[in-house]
């Protein structure tokens, strides 16, 4: 798979987490997050590699789902979880970054490293400057990063700048709901649509 070929197919979401669990309940939602993704017909792009990633990975494939590793051409992290069909490699940081963000339909961050932190702070800095893509945070280690952020005055909303992109999930079942208030099937397919609104490249 190209990266020309799968921006002109499915819808992406983009998920981002650690490899290193906060906790087995984290794990648990990672992998229903994927496993919902999966069966609601999404690509699944991600790092590649294990802990959460795997999870939501883990998740995705056995809803019939695919999971996409998208990584750095001349740096070696590592071999990639088992649940990755297609890998993705670029240059720089910078083109990983875009991969990422440039005309996906959703944006899940959960819990995990500077490298993590780097991913999601870079995901809501282009959602409130670029394009409003749907940014949902799960977990508590991601929601209380999140409050630290707006507390501290890194993340707040502006007239011109507002947060609806931004979502909170302490669990499962709220991210299933609003996976599917989101994202309507369309007429012709079992892939999901954005609903009104969302607007996607």
């Amino acid at each position: 798979m190209t990266v020309e070929e799968m921006q002109r197919g499915q819808f992406r979401a983009t998920f981002f987490g650690g490899v290193v669990p906060a906790s087995k309940e984290e794990e648990l939602l990672a992998h229903g997050i994927g496993r919902a993704l999966g069966k609601a017909g999404f690509v699944v792009q991600h790092g590649g590699y294990n802990g959460l990633m795997e999870q939501a990975a883990c998740g995705a494939a056995e809803a019939g789902g695919t999971a996409v590793a998208v990584t750095l051409t001349d740096v070696e992290w590592g071999a990639f979880n088992p649940h990755v069909t297609e890998a993705l490699r670029f240059p720089t940081m910078g083109e990983r970054l875009h991969q990422f963000l440039d005309g996906v339909d959703l944006v899940v961050a959960m819990g995990g490293g500077v490298g993590t932190l780097h991913e999601l702070t870079a995901a809501i800095w282009y959602a409130g400057n670029i394009r409003p893509v749907p940014v949902w945070l799960a977990g508590d280690t991601a929601l209380r990063l999140l409050a630290f952020l707006k507390e501290d005055r890194w993340v707040f909303e502006r007239p011109t700048r507002p947060l609806g992109f931004l979502k909170e999930f302490q669990d499962l079942g709220s991210f299933e709901s609003a996976l599917s208030d989101t994202f309507v099937s369309r007429g012709d397919s079992s892939l999901p649509r954005p609903q009104k609104g969302w607007r996607t490249t």
